[in-house]
């Protein structure tokens, strides 16, 4: 049986400086040895814009997996995955829910298999979230799905995880774990 690696969850609205936090506790945990899996799929020029900050800002060391909206099934194959000392980083959840909201799939059926997913690595990882119940109450009936959704999942996702941050105006607040 596998042994998991801790697990930190970042949650936080836009610009709230959630990545940096991911990345800055992936460099210290994990030095040079650090997976960055995305789930941003390319195409809006807002959205790459974004996505080619996020690369200025990543050691040129570090590997970069395009995960999409398969993040449950490519996350036990990235490097890095068997070995306790590497680390994991997903940036991010929220769009990885977007894309299968959109794709109409279940969601509890994708954090079934994401959190079978999750067991089966040896790494550390941290994974980065927007929190979207704090703002104003979408006017569309997909967007109040999508908000519900994401809640519910990370809710889900931080009781699996070992640590979790609320990243507010850039100040990290522990909700759970060591500290």
């Amino acid at each position: 049986m596998t042994t998991a690696g801790p697990r930190l969850l970042v949650l936080g609205g836009t610009r709230s400086g959630k990545s940096t936090h991911a990345l800055e506790w992936a460099r210290r945990t994990g030095g040079d040895d650090v997976t960055f899996v995305a789930t941003a799929r390319r195409g809006d020029p807002d959205l790459d814009d974004r996505i080619a900050g996020h690369l200025d800002h990543r050691p040129a060391a570090w590997r970069t997996v395009e995960a999409g909206d398969r993040l449950a099934a490519v996350l036990p194959t990235v490097p890095g995955a068997d070995r306790s000392e590497a680390v994991i980083l997903v940036d991010c959840l929220t769009l990885w829910v977007s894309a299968l909201v959109e794709a109409e799939r279940p969601i509890a059926e994708a954090w079934t298999e994401l959190s079978s997913a999750l067991d089966a690595v040896r790494a550390r990882i941290v994974m980065v979230s927007d929190e979207v119940g704090h703002g104003v109450v979408p006017a569309s009936e997909l967007g109040r799905r999508f908000r519900d959704e994401l809640g519910w999942l990370n809710q889900r996702v931080a009781a699996a995880s070992d640590e979790v941050v609320l990243m507010v105006a850039g100040i990290p607040l522990r909700l759970k774990g060591p500290g």
